[in-house]
């Protein structure tokens, strides 16, 4: 048994000042106020203590790019660049690729699983049955209707949680429903779906929206399109870049106020700069370039990012002050967007929230939210005085 002292802590949901946490075997045991404890602390958290966060979108980090190289060493090369930035769990991303790609991917995050490697909670599947008209970076050679013999693929049962992004329009709702019922977290994006299919598809049991407002049907007076239906369900939650690259400052603000931070999640839809020093990637027959913070192809177009949670907090945190009288309220929804929403939404019941039987998963924050130091299963796995940050 080892305790935590943390002079503030955010639990997924509210906030508290001098709490112990004791931990066992890697898992939350109780939570209390500090007066409450008959013995001191064995370590002392000094900042804010957040819910570890979790990124359902992860295309790579730490250099790595997980449809380069599928394997176990580069998701846990991904998670070493994301830990730094607070990120306890991630759904690494294969963009659309071949039938074998997604066959490695799947094998590599079941082995992860299996061996209940630090950081890897599933896998998300971004494609490859999207729309060729909004299909951004997705290769066009590998965009495709969907098949049985991939189907058997994504509804493996050894890959933890699994988020599949596809379009409406290509997916009939039957196939939505049955996806559903075999536990799959079914995404709408990458589309050009009108609202009729949208609405079907969500009836059919899709509840999530792949990165609001970039890669969807838009919305005007006569085509409500996507976004609207996004904004406008009450039984859907969206996932937001919050680099002001992908997504306007003012459409952040909207996202937040029509879904609220219960429903409204943060990802990075990071590429393999994040987390490190590299500053151009190959891929297919064009280069992903760093600009400052913004990843761009050749052409100018946008190339998934290279921004990270912590950021993506701190980031959202800025939108939304305005739109509260108290401070701490604003805290708490920012962190909340990072942490207990994207973990819900994944069905990550013991992840995203710091609580009795829930992973020891949490992130050590200043009050401008730069990470510390980073928790999994109570144990350390970054701090900013490592000598390798």
């Amino acid at each position: 048994m080892k305790t935590f002292f943390a002079t503030q802590l955010f639990d997924g949901h509210a906030l508290s000042d001098n709490m112990h946490i004791q931990v066992l075997d890697g898992y939350i045991t109780a939570i209390k106020p500090a007066s409450e404890s008959d013995a001191p602390a064995d370590v002392e958290l000094n900042g804010l203590v957040s819910a570890g966060f979790v990124d359902v979108q992860v295309n790579g980090g730490g250099g790595a790019l997980f449809n380069d190289h599928p394997d176990h060493n580069t998701l846990k090369t991904m998670v070493k660049g994301h830990t730094r930035y607070g990120t306890t769990a991630m759904l690494p991303t294969l963009i659309t690729d071949s039938h074998a790609k997604m066959e490695q991917a799947a094998n590599a995050v079941a082995q992860a699983i299996s061996q209940d490697t630090p950081g890897i909670a599933g896998i998300h599947f971004e494609g490859p049955y999207l729309s060729q008209g909004k299909k951004g970076i997705h290769p066009a050679k590998h965009v495709r209707p969907i098949k049985d013999s991939e189907l058997s693929i994504i509804t493996r049962k050894d890959m933890g949680s699994v988020l599949l992004t596809l379009a409406p329009e290509n997916v009939s709702p039957d196939v939505i429903a049955d996806l559903v019922k075999q536990g799959i977290v079914v995404s709408l994006g990458h589309s050009n779906a009108d609202i009729d299919t949208v609405l079907a598809a969500i009836e059919a049991g899709a509840h999530c929206f792949t990165h609001l407002f970039n890669a969807m049907s838009g919305l005007s007076a006569r085509s409500p399109g996507m976004i609207s239906a996004a904004l406008s369900e009450n039984s859907v939650s969206a996932g937001l870049i919050v680099d002001f690259h992908h997504v306007h400052k003012q459409n952040c603000k909207l996202a937040y106020q029509c879904l609220g931070p219960d429903r409204l999640m943060l990802v990075t839809d990071s590429m393999a700069h994040t987390g490190s020093d590299l500053q151009i990637l190959k891929w297919q027959k064009s280069l992903i370039t760093r600009q400052g913070d913004k990843l761009t192809l050749e052409d100018g177009s946008i190339a998934g990012s290279c921004i990270d949670m912590a950021t993506s907090v701190r980031n959202m945190h800025q939108v939304i002050s305005s739109s509260h009288e108290s401070s701490t309220q604003a805290i708490c929804d920012a962190l909340k967007m990072a942490s207990a929403t994207p973990a819900r939404v994944a069905k990550l019941a013991d992840r995203g929230t710091l609580s009795v039987g829930a992973r020891a998963d949490f992130v050590v924050l200043t009050d401008t939210f730069e990470v510390q130091t980073c928790w999994i299963g109570g144990a350390q796995v970054y701090s900013e005085n490592d000598s390798n940050k």
